[in-house]
């Protein structure tokens, strides 16, 4: 039996290749069946913010990782719900926002955990 794994996303999409390596992650996890999950918190909530250009910084986009999440079988997509209202955005649809003491209880659920 496979161990789940939950990687963390800590990282704003321009601050470096963190944000893109949690998704690299996710992707390769989910091609192999691995039960897999996804959690933004932090700054890593700007990756789900709409609308962005890449280009302005010079870096590729992520957004189509984030679009193929579902094609690869990553239904586990979740936010920090206080790091998204210090930054003033919502939860897209794809991810469900978290409380606190949700947090605690989904990092608990997972076998493994990554944070980047």
């Amino acid at each position: 039996m496979s161990k789940s794994l939950l990687v963390i996303s800590r990282q704003a999409p321009w601050a470096g290749p963190s944000a893109r390596e949690a998704l690299d992650i996710v992707l390769a996890g989910g091609a192999f069946d691995l039960p897999i999950g996804l959690l933004f918190m932090d700054d890593g909530v700007f990756q789900l913010a709409p609308h962005q250009d890449a280009r302005a910084v010079q870096q590729k986009d992520l957004s189509a990782n984030l679009q193929a999440l579902g094609l690869f079988g990553i239904d586990e997509v979740f936010a920090c719900r206080h790091s998204l209202a210090e930054r003033g955005l919502t939860a897209p649809a794809s991810a469900e926002a978290l409380g606190n003491e949700e947090l605690s209880k989904l990092i608990d659920r997972y076998d493994q955990v990554i944070t980047l």
